[in-house]
């Protein structure tokens, strides 16, 4: 492959060429970068970061408009992802001075201390969905632990986190990070290259175990965030129409195109029906249009494959005995458009409640008591992230003790402080992919014992 081409999801507009990187080039272009790199002081790191991130607010409005036109991520959602981008590069340049390692209590006569070092070159191999966002945290914590880092955007969305990288450059020595360009095959390339000492990367379960598979045959480290099925519980007693403006915004916040989509709703059947209709109004009223407009509340999938694949798993439930709400089949015109889709009647072995939709679907099950809402929201193989919407203070004390997930969030699809972190459960990965936690799995341990020479 020699050329990527790049599509507006919106329209089908060619948008986009770029030539594709050799792996190996840029492999050993890192190597040769990182021990000088590694050498510099972790304060003059963070001041490359610091001004970088300075740089990236100058050129946020259209590197958001980029992201918008490449990813159809609607232009309000796309700032937002910018700005949480940059704050990320901001926060990982502060805290890359303070990860600290640890002294120990040896012989009077001697020194013993833990320290941690870089691991050398890494790899990111980063998802379409929020590519800015995630692609900015990656890069700034690896840069300030001292590895010197590879960034492949994936192929549906490369132009933003090209721009980003081309602005951040601009503070670092040659080499120390560069932008890699092409598709699954770079991306197996770098994960399975011989000089590649770290692959961070975060897309599907599928490709997570192959780049698993590809570091454990030579030893190298692996940070995986994969895909998951969060499911929302809705608690008897609760406002019904607070709990489908939650579950709106759970569904089908970009298209229901971010990895904490909520994609299973298990409601109590004392709110069930007001709660649907609640549900099904909000989806019917969402505005749905090119990302662009200022007017547009959801914007369209990725590309037509995907669309295929959520309409797939919709007809697919409504064949089994599912009923369609509202929604349910890809709208008509440009671009890769599929309505709010509200599903009432799904049961286990549907794929809407088996494996990742990650579309804008709520399927929606009625369940009696809040002891069956938590044993079939963990009636499943991933384990990223869960939301409860309840009164009771102690139904929430348990989702937070028995949730099978990294994350629980309890009142609220979204939100939490600062500085939180949280490995993911079983086939949703491996490794804290965020917080300050993260710069313990981009580094090595190595302790170190000093005594005088004798006298």
């Amino acid at each position: 492959m020699s050329e990527l081409v790049v599509a507006d999801p919106s329209s089908g507009e060619t948008i986009g060429r770029l030539p594709c990187s050799d792996p190996d080039v840029l492999v050993s272009t890192a190597r040769a970068a990182h021990p000088a790199w590694e050498r510099t002081a972790p304060s003059a790191r963070a001041a490359a970061l610091k001004s970088g991130a300075l740089r990236l607010r100058e050129h946020a409005e259209e590197i958001a408009l980029l992201q918008s036109r490449e990813g159809g991520k609607p232009l309000d959602d796309s700032r937002g992802g910018v700005g949480a981008g940059i704050g990320a590069v901001e926060q990982y340049a502060e805290l890359g001075p303070l990860h600290r390692g640890r002294s120990l209590l040896g012989a009077p006569t001697s020194s013993d201390w833990m320290m941690p070092v870089s691991r050398g070159v890494a790899a990111l191999c980063l998802p379409w969905n929020d590519p800015v966002a995630i692609a900015c945290a990656q890069i700034a914590a690896n840069l300030a632990v001292g590895n010197a880092v590879i960034c492949k955007p994936s192929e549906k969305t490369p132009m933003s986190t090209l721009a980003v990288v081309d602005v951040l450059q601009a503070d670092l020595p040659n080499g120390v990070l560069q932008a890699a360009v092409g598709d699954a095959g770079l991306g197996a390339a770098l994960a399975g290259h011989p000089d590649v000492d770290l692959v961070v990367h975060v897309g599907s379960v599928a490709t997570g175990r192959s780049v698993a598979l590809a570091c454990a045959g030579r030893g190298a480290k692996a940070v995986l965030e994969l895909g998951g099925k969060d499911p929302l519980i809705v608690d008897a007693g609760v406002d019904p129409a607070w709990a489908a403006d939650q579950a709106a915004v759970g569904c089908f916040a970009n298209a229901g195109q971010i990895c904490t989509s909520i994609e299973r709703v298990y409601v109590h059947r004392a709110v069930a029906e007001a709660f649907v209709d609640e549900l099904v109004q909000r989806a019917r009223s969402l505005r749905v249009g090119p990302a662009t407009d200022p007017s547009t509340e959801m914007g369209p999938m990725i590309d037509a494959g995907q669309r295929a694949a959520v309409d797939a798993h919709v007809q697919r439930a409504v064949a089994a005995g599912a009923e369609l709400r509202c929604g349910g089949a890809p709208m008509a015109g440009e671009g890769s458009f599929y309505p709010p889709t509200v599903l009432t009647g799904v049961a286990p072995g549907m794929d809407v409640v088996e494996e990742e939709t990650f579309g804008p679907v709520a399927a929606v099950q009625v369940v009696d008591s809040f002891d069956e809402a938590l044993v079939l929201a963990n009636a499943t193989r991933y384990g990223l992230a869960a939301v409860v919407l309840t009164p009771d203070m102690a139904h929430a004390q348990r989702a937070a003790r028995e949730l099978a997930v990294g994350t629980v969030k309890v009142n609220a699809v979204f939100g939490g402080a600062p500085g939180g972190a949280a490995t993911p459960h079983g086939a949703s990965g491996d490794g804290f992919g965020y917080g300050p936690e993260l710069l313990d799995e981009l580094t090595r341990t190595r302790v170190v014992h000093v005594e005088p020479p004798p006298s």
